[in-house]
This record gives C-alpha cells, sequence and structure tokens, in this order.
C-alpha cells in the first residue's frame, strides 16, 4: 500500500481520522494483532475504518502501522478518501504523534485542522456517535472525546498481605465515565500536548489524558456502550453481536 503524499490545502475545520494501528494486542493471545484479525471475513481494522469512513466531513484517514502487515482489505476500506501511512512508535501515544506530525508535513496549514483519533480495534463505533461528537465539539480548543458514564458498582482494592487483594474502598461512580474513541481534537493542540507529556516522561493511554496535562477540558459527549474495544477473546464474539444488531453484518 503506498501512502497519500500529495500536499493539501485545507479548507477551515478540515478533519482527518488517525487510527493508531501497531500494537500488538498480547492479551489476545492470538498470532497476529488483534486488529489484523477478522469477523465475518474482514479484519477488525477495516471494520473500524468502515464508520470513519461513512462520515462525509472527514476529508482523509492517517493510517499508523507498518503497512505491509495489513490486510488487504485495508485497501477497500479506505476507497474514495485520501489516506496516508507512516510508521508506529513503542506505545500509543509515541504512534498517534508520529501520525499527527506527517500530517502536519503533507498539509499547507495544519493550523486549520482537526483530528479524530481512533482505536483500531473499535469497529463498532457508530457513524451516529462519530457526528454527536464532532457536532458537540465543533471548533473549542478543549476538545472531546466519546464516553458512557459508568454503570457498574466500583472498588477500590487494597493489600491484605501476600497476593491477597481485598476492597479498600467503593468508589462513587455518579462523576465516572469509561472514555471510548474516537477522541476529536486541533491537531496542532494535541501534537504540542502529547509532545509535553512525553517529555515529562508521562505515556498517557489517550490523547485526552494529554489535554489535560496540558490544562485543557475535553468535553465528554455520550456515545453507546456497544463501542467497544476488542482486547480478549471473549470480545470477538461480542463484537460480532453488536455489528449484527447494527445491521452491519
Amino acid at each position: 500500500m503506498k501512502p497519500f503524499t500529495r500536499s493539501l490545502n485545507p479548507e477551515p475545520h478540515t478533519i482527518w481520522a488517525v487510527i493508531p494501528a501497531a500494537g500488538i494486542g498480547s492479551r489476545m493471545q492470538a498470532d497476529v494483532p488483534k486488529q489484523y484479525l477478522t469477523i465475518r471475513g474482514r479484519s477488525i481494522l477495516a471494520r473500524s475504518i468502515d464508520s470513519l469512513h461513512a462520515v462525509s466531513a472527514i476529508t482523509g484517514v492517517v493510517l499508523v502501522g507498518e503497512p505491509s502487515q495489513w490486510p488487504d482489505d485495508v485497501s477497500d476500506a479506505l476507497n474514495g478518501k485520501p489516506w496516508m501511512t507512516t510508521v508506529g512508535g513503542v506505545e500509543r501515544c509515541h504512534s498517534v504523534l508520529n501520525g499527527l506530525r506527517y500530517l502536519s508535513e503533507q498539509l499547507d496549514d495544519p493550523a486549520q485542522l482537526s483530528v479524530l483519533v481512533h482505536d483500531a480495534a473499535r469497529p463498532c463505533v457508530r457513524v451516529d456517535d462519530i457526528l454527536r461528537l464532532i457536532d458537540a465539539v465543533g471548533d473549542q480548543a478543549d476538545g472531546g472525546i466519546l464516553g458512557v458514564p459508568v454503570s457498574d458498582t466500583l472498588k477500590q482494592s487494597a493489600q491484605a498481605g501476600n497476593d491477597k487483594k481485598i476492597i479498600g474502598k467503593t468508589i462513587d461512580r455518579s462523576v465516572l465515565w469509561q472514555a471510548q474513541t474516537p477522541q476529536f481534537f486541533k491537531l496542532v493542540l494535541l501534537a504540542d500536548a502529547l509532545e509535553a507529556a512525553l517529555q515529562q516522561d508521562k505515556q498517557v493511554t489517550d490523547e485526552a489524558s494529554a489535554m489535560e496535562l496540558a490544562g485543557y477540558h475535553p468535553q465528554l459527549v455520550e456515545g453507546h456502550a456497544d463501542n467497544i474495544k476488542i482486547t480478549r477473546p471473549e470480545d470477538l464474539a461480542m463484537a460480532e453481536f453488536f455489528l449484527q444488531q447494527q445491521g452491519r453484518l
């Protein structure tokens, strides 16, 4: 797969999607990275691209990883939108930053660009939720993310000698949310925030965390609980069920 590298002159509020796809997914216990596994004959990565591709406001897609390893159906999923590729990094934050840097190099005015960063292993995200996120955040500097309020009772563990864990206390769930992707930010602000986090030796696990460290307060936009991240073997069957319920299988 050859990258799309033509220089672009984006209109105001141009949006690109960035998909970090360099992870190995060790908890999946599979022979290949989890995003290359298939659901009903199509790779998880291709299915994760589908919803982003369906959003007309998204100009193009940056895939971060090793193109020689990507399943053939990724090209089909990207058909119709400009796309670029660049190499991944050691951790997710490095991969996202690589994608942002590469995209900045290809554009005449990256300051006019916003990015939707989406996990390669979240194939069930709904188009309506992506549109709601874009509409809610708009041009705000703080950006925002999809998420869902926590519904389970949460316990904080405490050590009780040896390897035994006991309940330390119950956490108030009324103010807690489970973060999802896409996460929507201005390219330049997010790149600066990730750079600063790495300089502080803080390998943040999502983009919002980097923005928080930089003093921003990203908006929480409620999505759906079926926007799961495939992490363990049992998640494959659940994702297949959700895609079927959404009418996408």
